[in-house]
């Protein structure tokens, strides 16, 4: 079976819940943790409200592309129980084919607490349990190389070997939102990937991170690498032809055949949380470079409008947009 897109990575049930009891607190002493979330050490914090919903990079940028029309399938792990079934029910629903999604035996489903301070950003705690049983093998990269689009997300578990089956398909246009632990690899163990990469999605700080893993710019000052153009340049180097970098409140940058692009964020209309912004942006901005035939101002615009719609309502899948409302 062809798909238009297939997304790759986690799938977890989310529990949410708000609290304005922690401290924010300024790191200047580490860039790659700017701010931190206190709270105070044996205490009983109150929480404000809490919800349940669905989330995983890859089970939010499937339903995404989903709601703009594409065919899109989703490759992720689940365990046989309720929380798995969920899962499934909910893809379904959103229009996403689970063909590829794995049931695993014995272990149970992802799960994620988000805990939500002040200004409505979120902190994950995450439990990968089934994701990280995700195995790529003969048959997936049978049905890959034959999807016109691959969305990779986070990766867990035996990740590096999957890695290096995903990127063996034949299919030319990968995005990749590279998560925590690939992060930590740095550019010696992802720049051979970068080469293969059509569009490279990150934050500023795992731009940050991913950059200072070189040695040529470790030794840089906190001015070169707070700044998003050098950032932009140095990971354009490694050989991705799309990079970009999301800013929060300060917008996203990208750059594209040495010409850079800034997109200020779309206020929106509430802040509920930032829960699966991330894949919103990246997800909407795949779809924009399809339905706008590769013009990147057209398609980062998208992305901060799906941004801005998901960050409005709470829960990672609520508030995308669709095909219909664009």
């Amino acid at each position: 079976m062809k798909y238009d897109v297939i997304t790759i990575g986690g799938a977890t049930e989310d529990i949410t819940f708000y609290t304005d009891e922690g401290v924010l607190i300024n790191n200047k002493k580490d860039l790659t943790k700017q701010k931190l979330l206190a709270f105070e050490y044996g205490a009983k914090v109150k929480v404000d409200k809490s919800f349940s919903g669905f989330g995983g990079g890859a089970a939010n940028a499937a339903v995404s592309l989903s709601g703009f029309g594409f065919k899109a399938a989703c490759l992720c792990a689940i365990g046989e129980d309720s929380r798995g079934q969920r899962i499934l029910s909910n893809l379904q629903a959103r229009g996403v084919d689970i063909t590829l999604v794995q049931k695993i035996k014995g272990v149970e489903t992802g799960f994620s607490f988000l805990l939500v301070g002040p200004s409505n950003e979120h902190i994950v705690f995450s439990n990968r349990a089934a994701n990280n049983e995700l195995t790529v093998n003969d048959f997936e990269i049978g049905i890959l190389d034959q999807s016109e689009w691959i969305y990779l997300t986070s990766l867990s578990g035996e990740w590096k070997n999957n890695l290096e089956k995903i990127f063996s398909v034949k299919n030319e246009k990968l995005a990749w939102n590279p998560g925590h632990r690939q992060i930590l690899t740095g550019i010696k163990g992802l720049g051979k990937y970068f080469k293969k990469t059509t569009c490279l999605i990150v934050n500023k700080d795992e731009a940050i991170e991913l950059v200072m893993s070189d040695k040529k710019y470790k030794a840089k000052g906190r001015a070169f690498l707070n700044n998003v153009k050098n950032l932009l340049a140095a990971l354009s180097s490694y050989g991705p032809k799309i990079v970009v970098i999301t800013g929060g409140r300060q917008g996203a940058d990208a750059m594209f055949e040495n010409k850079i692009y800034h997109q200020p964020i779309i206020k929106e209309t509430r802040r509920a949380d930032t829960t699966g912004v991330g894949d919103a942006f990246g997800s909407a901005f795949i779809a924009g470079l399809e339905l706008y035939n590769q013009d990147i101002k057209k398609s980062l615009l998208l992305a901060a409008k799906n941004a801005a719609s998901v960050i409005s309502i709470p829960g990672a899948q609520n508030g995308l947009l669709s095909k219909k409302n664009i």
